[in-house]
């Protein structure tokens, strides 16, 4: 399964997401009929409007949870709730949660997961090295002790799977994304580890960290798609992205 995705962070106001969701169409349309899975993250306020299901079968994402279904969490999102909206997947342990001022921690990143599971949700796990390395076994490393310390508390069902989205901290947000062969060579030892643990079947990995068009088929076949930040908010783009996704798999 290729998967092409977007998050829309906290950039746009509800009216901006209607709006933007709106210009997506052609996006929806071209992504099923060249059988690319498209996701979209939109804000957790904007899904009282960006509601499921999404048009051509794309996946509606949230970008957090917490971890217990319900209880005295003021101000927190049941992973429950989300799945009683219809929210296919969240997004887990994105570098901007996992530094100051929420320093979310790998035992909360587990929690999150099991939860996500246990309410039939697939988890978008981030996971990256903070400090590009002399070497890339060192950010194999670094990425393999997230993606094991992500299932510490729990199991992944033979009918679940996983999306991991490789984003090294030190290329968000930056004008370039990291080097294609780097990632290629990153992601392929994160997939070998993933091999030993699940079938093939239940995992895909993706990057995220200043992606953008251009990029995807420089990463295929090793990767299995593509996150978009900041340059997926014009629609335009994200075509261009998923056209561009189409021809990697002729």
């Amino acid at each position: 399964m290729l998967l092409v995705g977007v998050s829309l962070k906290t950039y746009m106001s509800i009216a901006k997401t209607k709006e933007y969701v709106s210009a997506l169409s052609s996006v929806f349309s071209t992504a099923s009929e060249s059988k690319i899975q498209f996701f979209l993250i939109p804000d957790v306020v904007s899904l009282s409007v960006v509601k499921a299901p999404l048009p051509n079968n794309a996946w509606l994402g949230a970008q957090d949870t917490h971890y217990e279904d319900s209880g005295p969490y003021t101000g927190c999102i049941s992973p429950k709730n989300l799945a009683e909206i219809g929210v296919d997947l969240v997004e887990i342990g994105h570098a901007e949660r996992r530094a100051p001022p929420f320093n979310e921690t790998d035992e909360v990143v587990a929690k999150k997961t099991a939860a996500a599971l246990r309410n039939g949700m697939m988890p978008l796990i981030c996971i990256g090295e903070r400090e590009r390395p002399a070497e890339t076994k060192e950010a194999i490393e670094a990425c393999v002790n997230q993606v094991k310390a992500s299932f510490e508390l729990c199991e992944l069902p033979p009918s679940q799977s996983v999306i991991f989205a490789y984003e090294p901290v030190w290329a968000i947000g930056q004008s370039q994304p990291a080097d294609p062969a780097y990632v290629v060579q990153v992601v392929q030892g994160i997939k070998d580890y993933l091999s030993t643990k699940l079938d093939s079947t239940q995992f895909s990995v993706i990057y995220g960290g200043s992606a953008g068009p251009g990029l995807l088929s420089k990463l295929r076949p090793t990767l299995d798609g593509i996150f978009l930040g900041r340059f997926g908010h014009d629609p335009a783009k994200v075509l261009e992205v998923i056209q561009e996704a189409a021809i990697t798999l002729n």
